[in-house]
């Protein structure tokens, strides 16, 4: 691996863990909650959002954060930005989904599967 390979995914690290952390604070997901989605400790949790430490690149965790961005994304540009609809959308029940989007995002499967239902109906958009 370059030096410059090796800078670009430290700097892909921080960059997502500061956003995920952001992401969290904003849908008001606990620790608890986001050591779930992103499959890691409580511990490990507390100390990304502090800054303490970072997502891995290599690992499952870096993958789900990057879901987790973006379904973030992808729910702002659906809603044109409403950041209320964005949250209220997260928390009720879907027909289709038959749940409610926070509670599929606790594994990787239904963060997936959250993402690619997002995706669709922004396309028709």
């Amino acid at each position: 691996m370059t030096k410059r390979a090796l800078k670009i995914e430290r700097s892909d690290d921080r960059l997502l863990s500061s956003a995920i952390g952001r992401i969290a604070k904003f849908w008001n997901l606990s620790n608890v909650k986001l050591s779930a989605v992103l499959g890691l400790s409580e511990a490990t949790i507390s100390r990304l959002r502090s800054g303490k430490t970072f997502l891995d690149p290599a690992s499952k965790s870096f993958e789900a954060g990057q879901f987790l961005l973006r379904l973030f994304r992808s729910l702002d540009a659906l809603m044109g930005s409403d950041d209320d609809a964005a949250k209220s959308w997260l928390t009720s029940h879907n027909l289709d989904l038959e749940a409610r989007p926070i509670d599929l995002i606790d594994s990787f499967k239904g963060l997936l599967t959250v993402c690619d239902y997002v995706d669709a109906h922004r396309a028709r958009v």
